[in-house]
């Protein structure tokens, strides 16, 4: 889940110093990402809904919506065209052929996001 800097659990909570730098790593990431304009107001509703709700459960609650937009903007934003095929082929159930296509479709959609994950 991204963590928006001023959130009150990003800040400081009781989690361990290695827990903590990889989740700036991994926001350093998201903000690099979103900082296009087409998940740039997604991230910034997300950091509000954060910064609005302190409780921890609510605020996984109460932003939930917001965080599955960012998550899709970002995914659609990196992989386009393999977003947009398991979006196609894995909306229904359907035959064998239509099953396994969307098998290889998110396959291909999971190849894409690791290729632009940091190492």
């Amino acid at each position: 889940m991204l963590c928006c800097p001023q959130s009150p659990s990003c800040r400081m909570s009781g989690r361990g110093r290695q827990q903590r730098d990889e989740e700036e790593v991994e926001e350093k990431a998201a903000e690099a990402h979103v900082a296009s304009a087409r998940c740039g107001a997604a991230y910034r509703a997300l950091c509000e809904c954060h910064g609005r709700v302190r409780d921890r459960l609510q605020r996984k609650v109460l932003c939930r919506h917001l965080n599955r937009a960012l998550a899709e903007c970002m995914v659609s934003s990196c992989c386009p065209e393999e977003a947009e095929a398991v979006r196609a082929l894995c909306s229904s159930a359907g035959t064998s052929l239509k099953r396994s296509q969307c098998e290889r479709a998110q396959f291909a959609l999971a190849f894409c996001l690791s290729s632009h994950q940091q190492q």
